[in-house]
């Protein structure tokens, strides 16, 4: 059902609750926390800039790391309010608690277009336990609620439900934001009744992660596409040989279901042909790869790890993904964190990129397959990339997100 928006809100001298993702990686440089990747940053700045244009008083809430309840001083989200405040060309307040007193100041002082950022919610035990009281306190200054964090709308805390409860039974609005906005339009409407051909790229490490998602898209898709070391276990699925390659032997009964299902529908379903292998080794104490080389075969040697797909595999692959009209893309083709290992991916990569500047629309769901694409310079080329990674396997098998359901219907 179709959730209210931002854009659909009076919010003239409003105290907004908005809840963001800016759970973003950093590093200590010289004594001080520095964000290595502003993307789930600037990915909410629309919302905060339309927030800003209607002149409501913004408080921000966010998550950072796993404190597990502890003040953590590494996990403070201090930084990104300066970083925030650089990239929105405005002051952003920081208040170094979430809850209490020293917030309701904090709030008093603001005024309309003004932004406020609170202390990491996680430092209190009490969020990841979506407690009562503990959402209470956080809508405590709250007129409105907004939701922009669609990576964490998985999650059943108090700040992606609890303090949309708390709003809504004191009648207020609740609504998503604007980021929140496109991933439900392209992760729901989109793929509702996507056009055909509908290409879907699934990658990644564990057949048992993306299980659900591929059973549920066999009602839609045209070809599935399967690279990554979950490829290994479908491998052991048909009788092939994986050689020391990732896999999920207690998982073969259900790659094979997916097989037959696939056939049975006549959805075409395509594992690698030849993959890049390598020699797991030592190097220092510490598990590597030694030598590697390009295997033909469809069964990888005993003593190899297949690492990547192959450069036939991912022509082929290439070419079904070039004749798509709807692509979704979650997951690498292999370890492509490593250079040897990443040409595959790369490959995948670029294949989606020309589809979509023929008219194809390509949605890319989070996690690693944003990375990919980051790392190959060609992020700003495809229809849609997703900023959940969990949260993006869960909308797309079907469920329900507690940080969805929360907002106020249409």
């Amino acid at each position: 059902m179709a959730k209210l928006t931002v854009n659909e809100l009076d919010l003239q001298g409003k105290r907004v609750l908005t809840r963001v993702d800016y759970n973003v990686p950093m590093a200590e440089s010289d004594g001080v926390m520095v964000i290595n990747d502003d993307t789930r940053i600037r990915a909410t700045l629309p919302t905060l800039r339309a927030m800003i244009e209607k002149g409501a008083k913004v408080v921000l809430c966010a998550h950072l790391g796993r404190p597990k309840g502890e003040r953590v001083d590494s996990m403070s989200l201090r930084p990104v309010a300066q970083k925030l405040s650089e990239l929105i060309n405005q002051p952003v307040a920081f208040c170094d608690q979430c809850v209490g007193d020293k917030v309701t100041d904090a709030v008093s002082q603001l005024k309309d277009g003004n932004i406020l950022l609170l202390e990491n919610v996680r430092y209190h035990a009490e969020e990841e336990a979506n407690d009562t009281a503990f959402s209470e306190k956080l809508a405590a200054n709250a007129d409105i609620y907004v939701n922009d964090a669609f990576g964490a709308a998985h999650r059943s805390h108090a700040s992606t439900a609890g303090a949309a409860r708390v709003v809504t039974e004191r009648g207020g609005q609740c609504a998503a934001g604007l980021l929140m906005e496109r991933e439900l339009k392209f992760l729901g409407e989109e793929l509702e009744s996507p056009k055909s051909p509908f290409v879907v790229i699934l990658g990644g490490a564990k057949v048992s992660d993306k299980i659900k998602v591929i059973d549920r898209l066999l009602e839609k898709a045209d070809t599935i596409i399967i690279g990554g070391a979950m490829a290994y276990t479908f491998k052991l699925a048909k009788g092939l040989q994986v050689g020391k390659s990732l896999v999920e032997p207690d998982k073969v009964d259900v790659a094979q279901a997916a097989l037959e299902k696939a056939k049975e529908r006549n959805v075409q379903f395509l594992i690698p042909t030849d993959n890049v292998v390598a020699e797991p080794t030592q190097i220092d104490g510490k598990f590597a790869f030694g030598d590697y080389r390009i295997n033909d075969n469809e069964n990888i040697p005993d003593d190899m790890e297949g690492v990547d797909i192959g450069p036939k595999s991912a022509e082929a692959f290439g070419v079904v993904i070039k004749g798509a009209k709807t692509i979704l893309w979650n997951g690498p083709m292999g370890i492509f964190e490593d250079s040897r290992f990443a040409e595959g991916t790369y490959n995948v990569a670029k294949a989606v990129c020309e589809a979509t500047a023929n008219g194809a629309i390509s949605i890319i769901g989070g996690g690693d397959s944003v990375k990919a694409l980051n790392n190959a310079g060609l992020g700003d080329q495809t229809t849609f990339m997703s900023t959940g990674g969990g949260a993006s396997l869960e909308f797309l098998e079907g469920n329900e997100l507690p940080g969805v359901t929360a907002l106020t219907d249409k």
